[in-house]
Order: structure tokens, then sequence, then C-alpha cells
């Protein structure tokens, strides 16, 4: 699964701190999916314990990877779910502090804590738009990528007008594309809302809104 041929140029794309085995995304896949089939963790504790110790102890990115793999596994998704694990996703955002990972446990970790307790989860996703750390933050403009209508627009606004005076480009390029999904779900919506705050986006973040939204 290895390819050092790889390992080198992926690191230098990610401007990673740790090395890469080089393995690629549908390498890592087919060689985690019967560890995790054969390897089925007995209890919540458990699960979390596994993925914080891959995480922590990490030595390639890969690892890391293969960390927020298993705390996404579908044997696992009830406990993923719990407002109790939003700790532990806070942890990999915060030390993962690149877009790979952080996108990753936002939309697929944090937005699934989000949908199944939106009333409980919310006050967090609110604090973490205006933390000082630029990754909590990126992760409240863009953990509703993908929840369609389920989308809570009032989060999504106030994140994103938490945000807009921030010249950090992962924060302008996350509002973008938080708002250009929504648009899929409600383009009129997003073409309101710009019109609203478009001298409060930056010039990336209303390109990226309006992308595939039809101007009236």
């Amino acid at each position: 699964m290895a390819d050092p041929a790889k390992a080198a140029p992926m690191r230098a794309y990610m401007k990673s701190d740790i090395p890469f085995l080089g393995a690629q995304k549908p390498d890592r896949v087919r060689a985690l999916r019967p560890v995790f089939r054969d390897h089925v963790l007995s209890d919540r504790e458990c699960w979390e314990a596994t993925v914080r110790a891959l995480w922590d102890g990490a030595q390639f990115r890969e690892e890391r990877y293969a960390a927020s793999d298993l705390a996404q596994a579908r044997p696992y998704q009830a406990w993923s779910s719990e407002l109790s694990s939003l700790p532990l996703y806070d942890h990999m955002i915060v030390t993962g502090a690149w877009w790979d990972h952080v996108d990753d446990v936002a939309i697929r970790l944090v937005g699934r804590v989000l949908r199944a307790h939106p009333e409980r989860t919310a006050p967090t996703i609110r604090a973490w738009a205006r933390d000082p750390d630029r990754w909590r933050r990126r992760t409240a403009v863009i953990c509703q990528v993908g929840s369609g209508e389920d989308t809570d627009v009032e989060l999504l606004r106030e994140c994103v007008l938490a945000n807009t005076g921030d010249p950090d480009f992962f924060l302008r390029k996350g509002i973008g594309w938080a708002l250009r999904q929504h648009a899929r779900v409600d383009p009129e919506w997003v073409r309101t809302f710009v019109g609203i705050h478009g001298d409060r986006l930056s010039p990336l973040s209303r390109r990226e809104a309006l992308k595939h939204v039809a101007h009236a």
C-alpha cells in the first residue's frame, strides 16, 4: 500500500509536519476495510480510545486519516453521533490544524452530531464561530455542508457573518463553499444573503457563493 515515490510529493502538497507513507485514499480504504470488519470495537469507550490512540500516536499522516475513517465507520454511527463525541472532534480539529483533517471531521463528524442533536449542538457551533482558533471557526462555517434541507440557515448565517471580516484564506474559501453548497438546495436564500451582505463578503467568498446561482 505504501509508495515511497508518492510520499514526498504528498507531504509537500499538504505541507505536512509528519511524513506520508504514500498511500492514496482508494488504497487506504481497501486496506482498512477488512481491519475494521474483523476487529469490531466492543463499546463506546473502546471506540473513542482507539480513535484517540491512532490520532495522537500517528507517525504518518495516513494513520490520522485512518483515525478519522474509524470514527466515521458504520458500526459506530450511533456513538459518533452523540453529543459527548464533540470533545474528541474538537481535539482532532485543533491538533489536526490543516484543511484535510479539519474538513473531514467538520463535515462528516461534527455535522453528524449537529443533525442528530441540533438544539444542543448549536451553542457549541456558535461559540466555535467566534473562537480564536481559525480551524474551529472554519468548522463552524462548513459543518453543515452536505446537510441539504436539514441545514439550519440561521446558524449558517450567524457563523458566516461572524467571520466575514477575517482575511484568512481558509475562512474566506470556507464561507464561499458553505454558501455554494447551500445554493444547491435553496439558491434564492443564497442570492438574497449575498445581496444583503455582499459588501461584507470577500470577493473570493462572494464569487464562490454565487458560482452556480443564476442571476435574476
